[in-house]
């Protein structure tokens, strides 16, 4: 059972990058997947929120706008499309699965799994 996080890089303020969260041993249906992120220093935080099921979301107000969290349930894949990126989106992007499908987020103790995290490196 795992989920595996990939898709980071490095790219030019305004640019765009797309992460996959592929999970292997369980489906995706039946939890919650949340992108967080952790900048160096600062606490991981809760970036985008879905349930592939019924297709709830929520986005953090510092990417509404910007990033779109989608599924391929065939896939068992989550996606964060990330657009007009800037350096203060630098940071570990990791994934996790909560069973309880807590809205719009749970707390950073609760989740079943992790990814291993991708590096997003914005440049001015």
């Amino acid at each position: 059972v795992q989920l595996v996080a990939s898709g980071g890089g490095s790219v030019q303020a305004g640019g765009s990058l797309r992460l996959s969260c592929a999970a292997s041993g369980f489906t995706l249906d039946d939890y919650a997947i949340v992108w967080f992120r952790q900048a160096p220093g600062k606490e991981r935080e809760a970036v985008s929120y879905i349930t592939t099921s019924d297709g709830i979301t929520y986005y953090a107000d510092s990417v509404k706008g910007r990033f779109t969290i989608s599924s391929d349930n065939a896939k068992n894949t989550v996606y964060l499309q990330m657009n007009s990126l800037t350096p203060e989106d630098t940071a570990v992007y990791y994934c996790a699965a909560d069973l309880a499908r807590l809205w719009p987020y749970a707390p950073v103790y609760r989740y079943d799994y992790w990814g291993q995290g991708t590096q997003v490196t914005v440049s001015s």
